[in-house]
């Protein structure tokens, strides 16, 4: 669920009788997304820590890939890894610069 006004607890309240809501409330786990940013981009750049810290090199079966990316988790989460995902108006002139208007004077 992300950020959405809609996506709440008390929307559930309002669309079902109590009972229903809270029923249903259990059944999701609520993961909030960035307010600023692109949520994708930061999934984006999780995936890449994932390829070069994990799966960087052949692995050879199903169980062993669950296994080696279990571990993987595991490890960011105890050190609570975080993304520094930032993107500036001077980052975007800089890395963008051929999509911005020049002029000559």
């Amino acid at each position: 669920m992300d950020n959405l006004n809609t996506h709440s607890p008390g929307a559930l309240y309002q669309a079902f009788p109590p009972d229903q809501a809270k029923a249903l409330w259990d059944r999701f786990e609520f993961v909030y997304t960035p307010k600023h940013g692109s949520w994708l981009n930061v999934a984006e750049i999780e995936l890449n820590v994932l390829i070069r810290q994990c799966l960087d090199r052949r692995i050879g079966s199903m169980e062993k890939l669950c296994g080696e990316v279990a571990a993987w988790q595991a490890r960011r989460d105890q050190i609570h890894a975080k993304v520094n995902w930032q993107f500036t108006t001077g980052n975007a002139r800089v890395k963008l610069k051929r999509l911005y208007p020049t002029f000559e004077a």
